[in-house]
């Protein structure tokens, strides 16, 4: 997958788990594995993970089984 597309599927699931407040230990698999399918994590996906974990972080997001 091309970094744009990678960067655009990540947005889209990162944007799933802050409209539902929930993250799954699968989504947030799938979330990380995807960020580093290329083994480059660029700015871009760098910038979505850092939103996520500072959502988590403040608990606006929370982790679920």
């Amino acid at each position: 997958m091309k970094s744009g597309e990678t960067g655009g599927k990540l947005n889209d699931l990162i944007k799933k788990a802050i409209s539902d407040l929930e993250l799954t230990q699968d989504e947030h698999n799938e979330i990380l594995a995807l960020a580093s399918e290329d083994h480059v994590i660029d700015s871009q996906e760098r910038a979505l993970l850092g939103q996520l974990q500072e959502l988590i972080a403040n608990g606006t997001v929370k982790k679920v089984r």
